[in-house]
C-alpha cells in the first residue's frame, strides 16, 4: 500500500501537483470507497477493480483536473458538499465571509432573519448559514441551473432543504423580482474577483476546469462587486448587513464603493487566516441620512 502511494506521488509531483502525497491518498480511498484514515490501518492490497479506477483518477489529476472534481466532494464548514464542474470549488478561506456574517448577525438571535447568498454556486455559503441560523429563511441565487441544481442537492443532504429558496438569474434581479426589496437582514456573495488579463495565469487546475463565470471580474476584478454595492441599499432593511469576499489588494477599492452608495456605512475589513484582506462589510444606516 505504501509503495503505491509512494509512485502516486511521485506521478503527481512530477506532474506538479503542490499536495501530491495528500492527493494520491484520497484518490485511493475514492477508488477503495473509504476515507483517508482508512487507509493506515488497512492490511489487504488494493482489489483489481478499485486498481483501475485509481490508476484513472490519477491520470486525471496528474492532467491537473482538481482533486474535488475527481472525488466529487469539498468539506467547508464542516460540511461536506458535492462538486462538479458546473460549480467553483469551495475555498477554506471563503468560511472567513461566513464567520463574519454570523458575528455581524449576533444581536439578532431573537428573530427570524431573512439572509440571500448571491452566485451561490455549490449552495456553500447559504447551507452554513442555514445550519447555523436554524430560524433564518435564506435565498440563494445563482444564473446557473447546472449550479443551482447541484446546490439544492447539498441543500437536501444537508437537511435544510426547507429553509433555503434557491431562485435563478443574474445577481441580484431575481431578488427584486420575488419583491424582497427592503427586507434583507444579510446580503452576502463571494462574487468573481479576478481581473479578466489574469484568469489565464492562475493555476490549471483553476483556469482549465473551474467555471470561468465564477472567476473572471471584468476588466478591474469589481465589476459584480460595483453591481451589488449600488443595489445593496434598496435590498436591504434598516440595520441589514452587506458582505462581500475581496481578492489581494482589493479592500480598499470595494470600500470605496460601499461610500459611494446612499445609505451605507462602511465597516472594518474582515482578514482571514492568512492575515489577508478577505470581507468588506457595509451596514444599511439604521435610519435615513
Amino acid at each position: 500500500m505504501d509503495t503505491l502511494l509512494q509512485e502516486a506521488a511521485e506521478t503527481l509531483r512530477a506532474a506538479g501537483v503542490q499536495t501530491p502525497r495528500l492527493d494520491a491518498e484520497c484518490l485511493l480511498a475514492a477508488a477503495l470507497g473509504c476515507n483517508r484514515a482508512a487507509l493506515y490501518g488497512r492490511r489487504e492490497g488494493v482489489p483489481p477493480g478499485a486498481a483501475s479506477r485509481f490508476a484513472t483518477l490519477l491520470g486525471r489529476r496528474a492532467a491537473r483536473k482538481p482533486l474535488a472534481y475527481l472525488t466529487g466532494v469539498r468539506e467547508f464548514w464542516s460540511l461536506p458538499l458535492k462538486v462538479t464542474p458546473a460549480v467553483l470549488i469551495p475555498r477554506p478561506e471563503t468560511e472567513t465571509l461566513v464567520e463574519a456574517i454570523l458575528t455581524c448577525l449576533a444581536d439578532s438571535a431573537s428573530r427570524p432573519l431573512t439572509v440571500a447568498d448571491l452566485g451561490t454556486g455549490s449552495g456553500a455559503i447559504a447551507i452554513a448559514l442555514a445550519v447555523e441560523r436554524p430560524e433564518a429563511r435564506v435565498f440563494a441565487v445563482d444564473v446557473s441551473p447546472e449550479a443551482l441544481a447541484v446546490a439544492a442537492e447539498n441543500a437536501r443532504r444537508c437537511g435544510v432543504e426547507q429553509r433555503v429558496t434557491f431562485l435563478q438569474g443574474d445577481w441580484t434581479a431575481p431578488l427584486f423580482a420575488a419583491g424582497l426589496a427592503g427586507t434583507l437582514d444579510a446580503l452576502v456573495a463571494n462574487p468573481p474577483y479576478i481581473p479578466t488579463a489574469e484568469v489565464g495565469a492562475l493555476e490549471p487546475e483553476i483556469v482549465r476546469f473551474e467555471p470561468r463565470l465564477a472567476l473572471d471580474g471584468g476588466p478591474d476584478g469589481l465589476a459584480c462587486h460595483r453591481e451589488l454595492a449600488a443595489s445593496a441599499p434598496r435590498l436591504l432593511r434598516p440595520g441589514g448587513w452587506l458582505a462581500l469576499e475581496v481578492g489581494p489588494g482589493q479592500a480598499e477599492a470595494v470600500r470605496a464603493l460601499f461610500t459611494a452608495a446612499p445609505g451605507l456605512a462602511v465597516h472594518p475589513v474582515v482578514r482571514d487566516l492568512a492575515h489577508r484582506d478577505r470581507v468588506c462589510l457595509a451596514r444599511r444606516y439604521l435610519a435615513a441620512g
